[in-house]
């Protein structure tokens, strides 16, 4: 084992991966000048409709110029409620080129949950479906005083369908929609409208340091969401070292993600898009696999950025072979975060989809913009692992009972500092007081392994970590020796009380089987003899329960507060 530093992880960088100044404009001006150098170019693909950067362009003028007539000015909340679609990326770059803020929101939140994150927010505008705004919204919105104006839309507007295709589908129910109507004291309008008046947006003098660009909230797993503050600066450090570490060139990417754009990492995918000047595939259902492998083949993305479940439900689909090997072969990049990727999982995924060493595991959360830590672009991906640190981002890992910086080899928790870093959670103190340390460094709550590389394995969250007869028991790692066993499709393993041991837990074990494998006693028996082959006697599970389907997150993550509750 060897101390911790950061000649550790820069020796195995790619050659092209250096630190670059970041601009000091705003973030609005500067997607506006990226979307004005390829006017021609496809901006991005909605079901049978192409947009131009040329298009999207003078769309995010006419939002921006909607914001400013209306009053809604430097600083404001504008917030944006919807599913991957033309209208979120007119919204969002609209509300940077105005000087505003924006703020994702969970289309599928109830109406308590709306209601509080607009009003911790303290949003003046809502970007939202008119599904939304009648069965979800309108029943709220007397309780949201901040709250100024509705901007309505439907899915469909933009996604190139015939008249009577839209009729249908909303008549069938394909296409959520819902009436658009007056609420006393709002202003309640139509996205159509909104993109029928004249782009005559104002420049605005942005504090690049200090002013926020993005209030982006977190999954609120232990307790009411948080709004973390992402300043102009942390972004354009994002894009800059995520850019440089990709190495590709302007104006040639196609990405495809089915990443919902409210989230951190969906929007990272739409922003470093556009900073590269490419195309992107639009995703507004990512369930819908059949369509997901429909759009890869009539598109040829080079990038696919998804979360681990999407790709393995991707592989396991009948309609995969319908993908040609050259269509394959065009993807440089399979851009996995947000969750583990279990290994096994990953050699399957290289060997159905020709994929060796295209898999590139990343790690990060909001708080940090959101990736930190990531496998290299051209060199050795280590299968298992999320990478390395990148370019200008401290990182050390410490002892969770002492504080201490470990070595290689031995687990720790994983903190970082650097100009990706939060400044804190919107109106909070004491939460921000709790994660970010006088020195700077936030704590990230996740356990790592550092190997003599400075590759990084991430073996679990400090509080879905086991202790069972005093050994700490690593969920991660039982999650990823488990689904090694044919018959496994995805498994979570939490910790329950153990009844006789006080202080101590046992290892409950949730397992989704692959489709067409029946929960039989024979299955369940071949499960138990290959934890007891493969793992330690502690960390072997003392309860095994099937489930047809595991608790999901929007982004695909197992929900354990389900299972634990």
């Amino acid at each position: 084992m060897t101390q911790i530093t950061p000649e550790l992880w820069m020796k195995s960088w790619d050659k092209h991966v250096k630190v670059e100044p970041y601009p000091k404009e705003s973030l609005g001006v500067i997607f506006a000048r990226e979307m004005a150098k390829f006017p021609d170019n496809i901006a991005c693909w909605m079901m049978n409709r192409e947009i131009t950067y040329r298009e999207l362009l003078n769309n995010v003028e006419r939002f921006a110029t909607f914001l400013q007539e209306n009053g809604i000015g430097k600083g404001d909340v504008v917030a944006i409620s919807l599913a991957n679609s033309p209208q979120y990326m007119i919204a969002h770059f609209g509300t940077l080129l105005a000087g505003c803020v924006a703020s994702g929101l969970n289309p599928l939140l109830s109406a308590k949950e709306v209601a509080y994150q607009l009003n911790d927010s303290k949003a003046k505008v809502i970007v939202t479906l008119d599904a939304i705004y009648e069965k979800v919204l309108s029943n709220k919105l007397s309780e949201i005083p901040a709250l100024e104006i509705v901007v309505a839309t439907n899915i469909s507007e933009y996604m190139g369908l015939s008249k009577l295709k839209v009729f249908l589908g909303k008549k069938l129910g394909k296409i959520p929609h819902g009436k658009i109507f007056d609420f006393p004291g709002k202003k309640v309008t139509k996205f159509s409208d909104v993109m029928s008046g004249n782009p005559n947006v104002k420049p605005v003098t942005i504090d690049v340091n200090n002013d926020l660009a993005c209030l982006q909230y977190t999954g609120g797993t232990t307790g009411h969401p948080k709004g973390t503050e992402l300043t102009h600066a942390n972004l354009l450090a994002q894009y800059t070292i995520f850019a440089n570490w990709l190495n590709l060139e302007p104006g040639t990417v196609t990405a495809l993600s089915a990443f919902p754009m409210f989230h951190s990492a969906g929007l990272t995918v739409i922003s470093e898009t556009i900073w590269l000047s490419g195309s992107q595939v639009l995703i507004p259902n990512p369930r819908d696999i059949a369509q997901v492998i429909g759009e890869i083949v009539k598109h040829k993305p080079t990038i696919v950025a998804n979360v681990p479940t999407l790709f393995g439900m991707i592989m396991n689909h009948p309609d995969v072979k319908t993908i040609p090997d050259e269509i394959l072969e065009n993807v440089s990049v399979y851009i996995s975060g947000a969750a583990p990727f279990p290994a096994e999982m990953i050699r399957e995924f290289e060997s159905k989809m020709k994929a060796t060493n295209k898999v590139m595991e990343l790690y990060g959360m909001t708080e940090t913009s959101p990736v930190c830590v990531s496998n290299p672009i051209l060199g050795k991906k280590k299968v298992g692992k999320v990478g390395l640190p990148l370019p200008d981002t401290d990182l050390k890992l410490v002892n969770i009972e002492t504080g201490d910086a470990v070595e290689t080899g031995e687990p720790g928790e994983i903190l970082v500092r650097g100009p990706i870093v939060t400044r804190g959670y919107f109106n909070k103190p004491e939460a921000t007081k709790n994660t970010i340390d006088p020195d700077g460094w936030l704590h990230t709550g996740d356990v790592g392994v550092m190997d003599e590389d400075g590759y990084i394995q991430i073996v679990d969250r400090v509080k879905d970590m086991l202790i069972v007869s005093g050994y700490k028991v690593y969920s991660v790692h039982v999650e990823d020796v488990l689904t090694k066993h044919p018959d496994i499709g995805m498994v979570a393993i939490i910790g329950i009380p153990d009844p006789d041991r006080p202080g101590s837990e046992i290892v409950h074990a949730y397992i989704q089987l692959k489709s067409g494998v029946e929960p039989t006693d024979g299955v369940k028996e071949s499960i138990k003899q290959y934890a007891e082959e493969n793992l330690s006697k502690y960390e072997k599970p003392r309860v095994y329960e099937f489930r047809e389907e595991l608790p999901l997150t929007t982004v695909g993550k197992v929900l354990k507060r389900a299972l634990k509750e």
